[in-house]
């Protein structure tokens, strides 16, 4: 069946480009037949000048869908071929201008590790930033067509920045190739149910201990409301952080077996940042939250109506009770305010 699909595709695609050939050779021609009337010779410069925009255009075309010519991935160290790989990515590599020698003609492995480490400072810095506004879009708009999205495309610029940081010249075979990777690498791409819990744990370890302790008193109403914001939230910046993680290390590899451990050694840095984002991220949603739920609350209670002349026991007691909470959440409101401050 996939032979048959791919045999399909090509003479479809072969037809399409024979047609499409014929179709602007014979527009071309009918065009250049009017311009001669007009001049002998304007004909030909205008079948000139449309053959080579043509060939400059397949050209462009071309080299923006070349792959970049790559050498094999050494196996380690003391391979025969890891000098050569070396000096390709002293080559290709972007050099820090934080590097002591960044100008260096003759750039040894020495020089290649000291630059790999300032790339990777700031690609994670930029990881972190990403993932921390991924972090709220997952808490708020979970389950929406517009945070899934937004996610997605949050992931996909960490990934592509950490290749712009690395590369010096930038292909866009080259940066499919490292989303496919990533992509690979990540949970649920190869559904395997035993590689799960790994990648649960530090989310719900950074979420538990980073929110029941500013969460309102045990047996709240609210409670499942903020701990499911912070599953999502979690969920959403662990997995942007693993594919940013993920990509540096792809970028970084300079042997099989630096390729071999990338996905322990990103979950690994991965979880890290995740409890480092919600540390700083728990303040700010929590205190959003808060406030949201008294303003709602005190608008809800203004809807109650006083009590009236011929009215019931009950419109009474339930009257009373809206005024006394009103005044105790604007209590709490303002001796908040007041301790921030």
């Amino acid at each position: 069946m996939k032979r048959k699909t791919t045999v399909l595709l090509g003479s479809a695609l072969a037809a399409f480009l024979l047609l499409a050939g014929v179709f602007t050779i014979n527009q071309l021609a009918a065009f250049s037949e009017l311009l001669s009337r007009i001049h002998p010779y304007a004909g030909y410069g205008f079948l000139v000048i449309a053959s080579a925009i043509i060939i400059f255009t397949l050209l462009s075309v071309i080299r923006f869908f070349r792959m970049p010519k790559r050498p094999r991935l050494p196996l380690n160290e003391t391979a025969r071929d890891f000098p050569f790989y070396v000096d390709y990515l002293c080559m290709t590599l972007s050099a820090h201008p934080l590097h002591n020698e960044p100008l260096r003609k003759e750039k040894d492995l020495r020089w290649l590790r000291a630059n790999l480490k300032l790339l990777e400072v700031d690609s994670l810095n930029t990881i972190k930033q990403i993932a921390t506004k991924n972090f709220f879009v997952g808490a708020f708009a979970q389950n929406t067509s517009y945070g899934t999205t937004t996610s997605l495309k949050n992931i996909l610029k960490a990934v592509w920045n950490t290749y712009a940081i690395h590369h010096r010249n930038h292909h866009a075979m080259e940066f499919s190739a490292l989303v496919r990777s990533v992509y690979a690498c990540l949970p649920l791409s190869d559904f395997k149910k035993d590689d799960i819990p790994a990648h649960i744990k530090p989310i719900i370890q950074s979420s538990f201990s980073n929110t029941l302790s500013s969460l309102l008193p045990g047996g709240n109403l609210l409670t499942p409301f903020f701990m499911n914001l912070f599953l999502a939230g979690a969920t959403n910046t662990y997995l942007t952080c693993l594919s940013g993680i993920i990509a540096i290390r792809h970028c970084q590899a300079v042997s099989e077996d630096d390729h071999r451990e990338i996905v322990q050694q990103s979950m690994f840095e991965a979880s890290f940042m995740l409890k480092e984002i919600v540390r700083e991220c728990n303040p700010i949603l929590s205190v959003t939250i808060s406030n949201a739920v008294k303003k709602a609350g005190i608008e809800s209670l203004d809807t109650v109506q006083p009590p009236s002349v011929g009215s019931n026991i009950a419109q009474d007691i339930v009257s009373h009770l809206a005024t006394s909470l009103k005044s105790i959440i604007r209590e709490n409101i303002s001796v908040e305010t007041g301790e921030r401050r």
